[in-house]
């Protein structure tokens, strides 16, 4: 068992998922099955959000205070902005039990494991009621036990941060629109799988970067959830807002090695401030989206398209992404889509 471990490491996500998903969950006392020695334990969560961003203040915050309340012994030290680290790098240092838990987008966790990047896949959700039900099924064991085999980490719940938009010079209100733009996508390879699905021509762009490549006109359009363009300020260099709700943004809280090492009382307090941070981050998105488009219309600060032909995109995506997905990235596919009313 791990205690108190320090805060400076050698380095330098609507559903959760039911108890019966977790290999260790069972037991109540100290002594129950998955260790437990009665120490105390100082956790590790990391992310790469600042800390006005909803998964931080609603999501990693809610965590530990939740964990803290529980009075189990187990405490939580948050290191946001990728303070331990770029995705890629944590991602390892999970496996390997330098970082206890973090909060990742599915396709980062594609690196380890191609079929979980699924989850990030145009249109493959719905809506976030959606991501709820799947997480919640039977279904999403394909997905979660395949993780959990081929990179020894517990997915202990998921939530949506919000669906990506297109911005341009121009409306996107159907797929033949994104026609001659160059848009800028992630340089993973879900997100250009998306970019084809959807018929835009992708543009490789750091984050970073993204501003700087609008104004100089590197690229034509980007996609992004809104609280990340309102962070970047694109509404000074695009025109054009188009609602195209395309894809979720999937965020997965995952725990590595540590989690065998907790006792029963304290995976149950682990996945129940979970669960309360699932529902806060939900709830904080939608508020924070509500407010944000509500002052862009106040301002006028660009032109909002919502008359946007999301079945037509919707159609075009989910044929081009089976055909292309094989093996178990297909059956994953399947298994989400199988879970949509």
């Amino acid at each position: 068992m791990k205690a108190q471990r320090s805060k400076h490491l050698a380095l330098a996500t609507l559903a959760v998922l039911p108890a019966m998903m977790l290999v260790s969950c069972s037991g109540g006392d100290s002594g129950a099955e998955g260790g437990g020695s009665g120490e105390e334990v100082e956790l590790t969560l990391a992310h790469s959000y600042n800390e006005d961003q909803p998964q931080h203040r609603c999501g990693a915050q809610v965590i530990a205070d939740e964990v803290a309340a529980a009075d189990v012994g187990v405490t939580v030290e948050i290191f946001p902005s990728s303070q331990l680290g770029g995705d890629a790098d944590r991602i390892s240092s999970v496996a390997s039990g330098d970082i206890d838990l973090d909060i990742q987008g599915a396709s980062a966790l594609g690196s380890v494991y191609e079929p979980i990047s699924v989850l990030d896949a145009a249109y493959v959700f719905e809506d976030a009621d959606h991501l709820a039900a799947f997480m919640a099924s039977d279904e999403s064991k394909t997905v979660v036990d395949g993780f959990a085999e081929a990179a020894g980490v517990q997915t202990l719940g998921a939530w949506s941060a919000g669906a990506r938009q297109f911005t341009a010079g121009k409306p996107i209100t159907k797929p033949e629109d994104l026609e001659g733009l160059r848009i800028r996508f992630p340089g993973s390879p879900q997100f250009l799988m998306n970019a084809d699905a959807l018929g835009a021509s992708a543009t490789e762009v750091a984050y970073e970067e993204l501003y700087l490549a609008l104004q100089q006109g590197t690229v034509d359009g980007q996609e992004n959830p809104i609280t990340n363009i309102k962070a970047q300020n694109l509404a000074e260099v695009q025109d054009y807002l188009s609602m195209t709700n395309h894809q979720l943004n999937t965020n997965l809280i995952i725990a590595g090695p540590v989690w065998n090492e907790l006792s029963g009382d304290q995976q149950d307090a682990v996945n129940a401030a979970v669960e309360k941070a699932v529902t806060e981050v939900t709830t904080c998105v939608e508020e924070d989206e509500a407010e944000t488009l509500s002052a862009w219309k106040a301002e006028g600060a660009w032109e909002i398209v919502e008359d946007v032909d999301v079945d037509a995109f919707r159609s075009e995506a989910l044929e081009y992404l089976e055909s292309e997905y094989t093996g178990d990235s297909l059956e994953v596919f399947e298994a989400i889509r199988a879970t949509a009313e």
